[in-house]
C-alpha cells in the first residue's frame, strides 16, 4: 500500500550500489515511488523529461560532482523549484553552507538513518505540497480578479478585489496555522525525548554492544543537535507565510461604505510584502532594491482597502518598468531600484512619492496614462485599467492629486497628494 500521498516521485541520484541499495530500501519501505541515476548528467536530463517531487543528490559522484548538478537544475527554469536534499559524508561547515547556498533545502549524512532518511524527506515533501497548494490558490484567485477588473471600473467599487484577496488570507491561514500550531509540542516532544535519552546515558553509562552500535549508526549526538535546528527552520518558514497572510488580509481591507482613520505606511509595507516574490533576484534577473524614506505621518481619514489598491497599482507598473529595463539591458550598470518617500507639506496634505529608475514613458503618453484601457506595455502584458482606478480613488473618491513625472531612460515617478481630513 502506498503510504505517501504524492502522486510523483523521487530521484535517487548516487553512484555507489550500497548507498543506492539502503536509500531505495528506505523508500520502498514507506511505499514512496522513486527512479535512480548514477551521475548528475543523466539526473538533469531525467529531471527535464519528467520532474520529481523532491531529489536525494549525492555530492561525490564521477562527471560532474553534485553541487554543480544542483547549480545546473537550479538555473534552469524547469527544474529550480525541484527540492533538493544533498546526501553526503562531508561534514564540515563549508560543504553545508555552500549545499545551501546552491538552493538545497536540507542534507542527510552518511551513513543513512532509515527514520531520519525518511522523517526528512516527508517533512520536505509535505512542505513542497503546501507551498504548490498555496500557489495555485493565489493562480486561482488572481485570474478570478483579472475577470472581474471591467466590471469594478464600471461599478467604480473594488469590495470584489477585498474579498478575493480575504480568501486568499483565509485559505492560507487554516493550513499554515495547522503547522504552526503543532510545532510548539512537537519541540517539547523532542526536549523531553533528548532529556531522557541522556538520563539513560547518564544512569546507564554502559549500554550493550548492540545498543553503542545503533547509537553509533544513527550518529545519535548530531540528531539531537539538529532536531533542534530543523525545527526552528520550520518555524521561520510557517512565521514567513503568517506574515504574507497578515499582509493580504491588511491589504484586503474594503471599508468602502465609510471612511476610516489609516496608516499608510502599513498599506504600503503590506503591499510590499505581496509583492516580494516579484522583488527577489530570480536566476539572471537582478533584485529590485526598495528604497523607503518614510517621513512622520498621522493616520489618515481614507477608505483603506481602495488606499492599497493605488499602492498595488503603481507599485507593480514599477517593477513592470524595471522587468522592462533589465529584459532591454538598459540595467547592466545600475542597481533597479524603487523609492518610497511620506511627508507632510505646507497645505497639509500627505504626499508620497513612488519613483522607479526604469524605462521612463515618452511625453506624448503621459497625458494618456490616466484613460480607461490606455497601457504603453505590449499586447498581453496590461489591462489598462490599473492607473485609470487609482486615478479614481485618489482624485474623485479621496478629493486628491495623483501626478506623473518621467524622463524615458531614466525612470518614472507618481505623486499621490491626499487631506489629512
Amino acid at each position: 500500500m502506498n503510504k505517501n500521498p504524492n502522486t510523483g516521485f523521487i530521484l535517487i541520484v548516487d553512484d555507489n550500489p550500497t548507498n543506492l541499495s539502503v536509500l531505495s530500501e528506505a523508500l520502498n519501505s514507506e511505499g514512496f515511488r522513486f527512479r535512480v541515476a548514477v551521475d548528475g548528467e543523466s539526473a538533469i536530463a531525467q529531471s527535464e523529461r519528467n520532474q520529481p517531487e523532491l531529489i536525494l543528490l549525492d555530492v561525490q559522484m564521477p562527471g560532474i560532482d553534485g553541487f554543480e548538478t544542483c547549480r545546473r537544475l537550479k538555473v534552469n527554469p524547469v527544474t529550480q523549484n525541484i527540492p533538493i536534499i544533498f546526501t553526503t559524508a562531508l561534514a564540515d561547515m563549508d560543504s553545508k553552507t555552500k549545499g545551501f547556498s546552491l538552493g538545497a533545502v536540507d542534507y542527510i549524512p552518511k551513513p543513512f538513518a532509515q527514520e531520519e532518511v525518511i522523517a526528512r524527506v516527508r517533512v520536505h515533501l509535505q512542505l513542497k505540497q503546501l507551498t504548490g497548494f498555496l500557489e495555485q490558490q493565489v493562480s486561482d484567485r488572481t485570474k478570478a480578479l483579472q475577470q472581474a477588473q471591467v466590471k469594478l471600473v464600471q461599478q467604480e467599487k473594488l469590495s470584489t478585489l477585498g474579498e478575493l484577496i480575504a480568501g486568499i488570507a483565509h485559505e492560507m491561514n487554516n493550513p499554515i496555522s495547522f503547522i504552526s500550531n503543532n510545532i510548539l509540542p512537537l519541540k517539547e516532544y523532542t526536549t523531553g525525548i533528548t532529556k531522557l535519552l541522556l538520563l539513560y546515558k547518564q544512569e546507564y553509562p554502559n549500554p550493550t554492544a548492540k545498543i553503542t552500535t545503533a547509537i553509533k549508526d544513527l550518529d545519535l549526538s548530531f540528531v539531537l543537535e539538529d532536531m533542534p535546528k530543523i525545527l526552528s527552520s520550520l518555524q521561520l518558514g510557517s512565521e514567513r507565510i503568517q506574515n504574507l497572510s497578515n499582509s493580504l488580509r491588511s491589504f484586503s481591507r474594503s471599508d468602502s461604505d465609510a471612511k476610516i482613520l489609516a496608516d499608510l505606511h502599513l498599506g504600503l509595507d503590506s503591499t510590499l510584502m505581496i509583492l516580494q516574490h516579484r522583488l527577489k533576484a530570480n536566476g539572471d534577473h537582478p533584485s529590485i532594491e526598495v528604497i523607503k524614506s518614510y517621513g512622520t505621518l498621522p493616520q489618515v481619514n481614507c477608505y483603506v482597502g481602495e488606499m492599497n489598491q493605488v499602492f498595488m497599482n503603481i507599485l507593480a507598473n514599477a517593477v513592470d518598468a524595471l522587468d522592462e529595463a533589465i529584459m532591454q539591458g538598459k540595467m547592466s550598470n545600475l542597481i533597479p531600484q524603487i523609492q518610497i518617500a511620506t511627508e507632510i507639506d505646507s497645505e497639509q496634505l500627505v504626499i508620497i512619492r513612488i519613483a522607479d529608475n526604469g524605462v521612463g514613458i515618452p511625453e506624448r503618453l503621459k497625458k494618456r496614462l490616466f484613460e480607461p484601457l490606455f497601457t504603453t506595455k505590449t499586447v498581453g502584458k496590461g489591462t489598462g485599467l490599473g492607473l485609470s482606478i487609482a486615478y479614481q480613488i485618489v482624485v474623485e473618491k479621496h478629493k486628491g492629486v495623483l501626478e506623473v513625472n518621467s524622463q524615458p531612460g531614466v525612470g518614472t515617478e507618481f505623486i499621490i497628494k491626499i487631506p489629512i481630513i
